[in-house]
């Protein structure tokens, strides 16, 4: 035999090995080395924040760590018996290592946390912004963690047994599996409570339990929602009399996406991102809170009378808003889209969108927002009475800041231009959002003089944007962090209040106490009471406390 005959024969030999091997196992065996495999290769994030609290550190750090590993395998190997059955296993667990595999990446480059919120925005999210976020930095992360167990799940066979035993079997795991989550829970209590207790966030970081939790959560809430009786708002509602020679009113209502207070020039950032709105006798709100901390709460909540502190998701996806309030006073609306949709808020009320008609100006990517101000002339010509038309902006949506802004706009370099900002320093990252701040600007400064033009009307326009966004501070990106811990710069937005001469005239409207006013605490709470205000509509839904031309105007 020869020298080179021998190698290749054991090669061969190892392939065939290979070949052959096809372990066999029972459901209830797969889901706990699963549940194995997920708590130790795909929950490093949530390791890492646990550490992060010291927790786990002193004398009984250790079994305090033991006892949390214990709790996690146990909780989820208990979610995954629940979940794996039959021949429909191994498709679910392949599917749930591909899910979790991409939430570690998620989580670890961008500081995600999986709740409720987070995975209603990636469900709702429409495929133009979901690719934006499959940038090829997830594909390593993919591979490493989800490629192996894909190629081992798929050797694996599963043992048939009969229902009556299979059933028997799984009740007894589950049972057996109840106990040890328990256990171990009460043997790490004295550690664990105040871990947990104080750091509640932190079950948004245990995948993919997070992510079935969160769907499973949405999937029953908006299943009822969609079968309860739709919530009517202001039916009673009205325009006070004016006199009959007097203009139909005019609101301009511009709702941004993802711009932060912090890097908003009129709010004394360093760069000046809002040149054309400091020329202008625009009105600047410095302090101004959002609902939430993504659009799929935000913009529910800031057109509703609840405000965040009755906020209920289910309720609001089947009530009316502040548009419809408007309706039934006889002010007409409509929205112009220049994103995903208004989320229900403009449900059955006229709507345009830039994805579905023609338009210029727009790529595969998408239209940068001046084409929102395309036809906004013949729109307003339209209707002859009183309206208000809502711009909803793409924005500084990331991560694909670099594709917000025109190429005239474009000022702050070096520029981030790629939609994975793993890729860019922090620098270039807050250069690019910048020049999508400038491009908000320029749209606002454009509708302004629009508006200005125009003597037919009294008009306004109002500008607020749904939440703001992390850039990299504490190694933090984008947004939809859950509420309570999120920072300041994914809760803070800028607001801006123009008026027309005829406009604030004609509501007697004291520039100098709306300014005034604009250096007090504003948040989304006040936009409903505002508008309502501002266009005189009369209702039992309106709290004067809540508008911020309330005690500036009669």
């Amino acid at each position: 035999m020869s020298v080179v005959t021998l190698p290749l024969q054991r090669t061969q030999h190892a392939v065939d090995r290979l070949r052959a091997w096809r372990p066999a196992m029972t459901t209830d065996v797969l889901a706990l080395w699963a549940s194995l495999y997920f708590t130790v290769a795909c929950n490093i994030p949530f390791w890492r924040a646990v550490l992060a609290t010291g927790a786990l550190t002193g004398a009984s750090g250790a079994r305090a760590a033991a006892c949390l590993f214990v709790l996690v395998f146990a909780l989820q190997a208990f979610l995954l018996c629940v979940l794996l059955h039959g021949r429909l296993a191994k498709p679910v667990l392949a599917l749930l290592l591909v899910l979790a595999a991409s939430a570690a990446h998620y989580m670890r480059v961008y500081g995600i946390y999986f709740d409720t919120d987070m995975v209603r925005n990636i469900l709702h999210t429409d495929a133009r912004e979901a690719g934006e976020l499959l940038a090829w930095g997830l594909l390593p992360t993919v591979s490493v963690l989800a490629g192996l167990p894909l190629l081992v799940l798929a050797r694996i066979q599963l043992q048939r047994r009969r229902p009556a035993r299979a059933a028997l079997s799984r009740l007894g795991w589950l049972l057996a599996l109840a106990l040890i989550a328990a256990s171990s829970a009460l043997a790490g209590f004295q550690d664990l409570s105040a871990l947990m207790r104080n750091n509640r966030e932190l079950r948004h970081l245990i995948t993919p339990g997070n992510i079935v939790v969160a769907t499973a959560t949405i999937a029953r809430g908006e299943g009822v929602a969609a079968h309860g009786p739709r919530r009517v708002l202001g039916l009673d509602a009205v325009v006070a009399a004016r006199p009959e020679d007097a203009r139909p009113r005019l609101l301009v209502l511009v709702i941004g996406e993802t711009v932060r207070a912090q890097n908003w020039g009129l709010n004394g950032y360093a760069r000046q991102t809002t040149p054309r709105l400091a020329d202008s006798d625009a009105i600047n709100f410095a302090d101004v809170s959002a609902c939430g901390t993504s659009t799929e709460v935000s913009l529910p909540c800031m057109f509703s009378p609840d405000g965040h502190a009755g906020y209920d998701k289910a309720r609001l996806a089947n009530s009316e808003s502040l548009l419809h309030v408007l309706e039934h006073a006889g002010v007409h609306t409509l929205w112009r889209d220049n994103q995903s949709g208004c989320k229900g808020v403009c449900a059955g009320l006229a709507f345009e969108s830039t994805r579905t008609g023609p338009t210029t100006g727009c790529g595969a990517h998408g239209c940068h927002d001046e084409v929102l101000l395309d036809g906004l002339d013949a729109a307003i010509d339209r209707w002859p009475g009183d309206q208000v038309i809502v711009l909803h902006q793409v924005g500084s949506h990331g991560p694909a800041y670099y594709r917000r802004a025109p190429e005239r706009l474009r000022r702050y370099t070096p520029t981030c231009d790629t939609d994975d900002l793993g890729q860019c320093s922090r620098e270039q990252v807050v250069n690019s959002y910048d020049d999508a701040v400038l491009a908000t600007d320029d749209l606002l400064a454009e509708a302004i003089a629009l508006l200005a033009r125009r003597d037919d009307r009294d008009s306004a326009l109002l500008y607020i944007s749904d939440h703001g966004e992390s850039l990299g501070e504490n190694g933090l990106y984008l947004h939809g962090l859950p509420y309570a811990i999120a920072p300041d710069t994914q809760k803070k937005v800028p607001m801006v209040a123009w008026l027309s001469p005829g406009m604030a005239a004609a509501r007697n409207v004291a520039r100098e106490c709306l300014q005034q006013r604009a250096g007090k605490p504003t948040s989304h709470d006040d936009l409903f009471h505002s508008v309502l205000g501002l266009l005189e509509v009369r209702t039992a839904l309106y709290d004067g406390s809540h508008d911020v031309f309330s005690g500036c105007s009669t």
